[in-house]
């Protein structure tokens, strides 16, 4: 069980990630509610897709997903994924107060990304020497 884990954490993570950059573009899944107008996470999130960023982010979200999903590429897609993790949880800190942290997607996200750099820990040390 212990070879299987990475799989299927990298096989649910990549899914996720898939999903949600999927979504963008197809828009298969309901909107969460919009934040209040003039609030910090509603100026964000409208100066992020007023510029076609948010774009970009969901194509590294697909692309990261896939190959995340991709037992051979894997660690390439963490490399692709990180920021963009890092960046929800900093969001969901900063912008929100904390208050989404406890969200199911934001944390199997935070687990699954985690739990997949740890097993590939040395992997990833071996980019610091």
């Amino acid at each position: 069980m212990k070879d299987k884990a990475p799989i299927i954490a990298g096989g649910l993570l990549g899914l996720t990630f898939i999903a949600f950059g999927l979504n963008h573009f197809i828009n298969f899944l309901p909107a969460p509610p919009s934040p209040p107008e003039g609030s910090p996470p509603a100026m964000f999130f409208g100066a992020l897709f007023a510029s076609g960023y948010l774009t970009f982010i969901k194509a590294a979200e697909i692309i990261g997903g896939l190959l995340v999903a991709i037992p051979k590429t894997r660690n390439f897609g963490l490399l692709v994924l990180g920021p963009v993790v890092v960046n929800i949880l900093a969001f969901q800190i900063f912008m929100t107060g904390g208050a989404g942290l406890l969200q199911p997607p934001v944390l199997l996200v935070s687990v699954l990304a985690a739990f997949l750099l740890w097993s590939a820990r040395t992997k990833f040390l071996a980019l610091l020497n």
